[in-house]
């Protein structure tokens, strides 16, 4: 067997019902290559490798995990990385979906990755803590509303699917879960430097109670006074109307 690890955020899935409900959610794709994100003890594992017409791999960091993994499914044993998701590199040519029990205590660090590989990936279906699942599909206005939910929703559609009982985990964690998909829109804002966009973004939410006058003012040296935008703040402004900003003020120049 194997042990569980806190340092790594472990929370094993047991429950099969739920197991397969998590790889339904998957789109029927032919010739589907599938990233799995911390296989751990193989539960979904045991479902994916039995999928027809998939190109699939699992990365996973802990050497223990990966050592029973190989034990337990054969057939995974030439499908598996051991290495740390978040310096991995991309794991196919072409494009890709993604599926995961995610670590939650990194759960955040694994969208921005997958924000660096938005013209890879078709497809995420990801378990967070829900907290973190309902940050990422808030409207803006809302108060859980923040930088995920811009930046994730400026390049995916975000499904919130369904909840996850914490007794369906080993040990069951301390904090609700919940099922998201993200469907990849193909950049539909037309948003050309993710980098400087992802800063101005950042640093609106960086200071949220300020208006965007006094928390982006160290970005943006011109004038502030015509533009009633400048008088709101961050969580008041629709990705949409982010992008808007952005490419008004930021895109070039600035």
């Amino acid at each position: 067997m194997y042990q569980l690890k806190k340092s790594l955020g472990q929370h094993f899935l047991h429950d099969e019902q739920m197991c397969r409900k998590i790889v339904d959610q998957l789109q029927p794709k032919k010739e589907l290559q599938l990233l799995e994100i911390g296989p751990g003890g193989g539960a979904l594992s045991k479902y994916l490798l039995h999928l027809n017409e998939i190109n699939y791999k699992a990365v996973e960091v802990d050497p223990e995990k990966v050592a029973y993994l190989n034990r337990t499914f054969p057939a995974i044993q030439d499908k598996l990385i051991q290495a740390d998701f978040l310096k991995a590199a991309c794991p196919f040519e072409g494009n890709f979906s993604i599926i995961g029990n995610f670590p939650y205590n990194i759960s955040t660090q694994i969208m921005f990755k997958i924000l660096d590989w938005e013209n890879h990936v078709d497809e995420v279906i990801g378990m967070f803590q829900k907290e973190v699942a309902l940050r990422i599909a808030a409207a803006h206005g809302n108060k859980t509303y923040g930088i995920l939910s811009v930046l994730i929703q400026c390049y995916f559609r975000v499904d919130y699917l369904f909840e996850v009982h914490e007794n369906c985990f080993t040990p069951p964690p301390k904090v609700k879960s919940a099922v998201v998909r993200f469907t990849n829109l193909h950049n539909p804002y037309q948003v050309e430097n993710k980098k400087k966009f992802f800063t101005v973004v950042k640093t609106a939410f960086g200071q949220r109670r300020k208006t965007l006058r006094n928390a982006l003012k160290a970005l943006y040296r011109g004038n502030m006074t015509e533009d009633e935008v400048w008088s709101k703040r961050a969580e008041q402004l629709s990705v949409p109307d982010f992008v808007d900003l952005y490419k008004r003020y930021f895109e070039h120049g600035q």
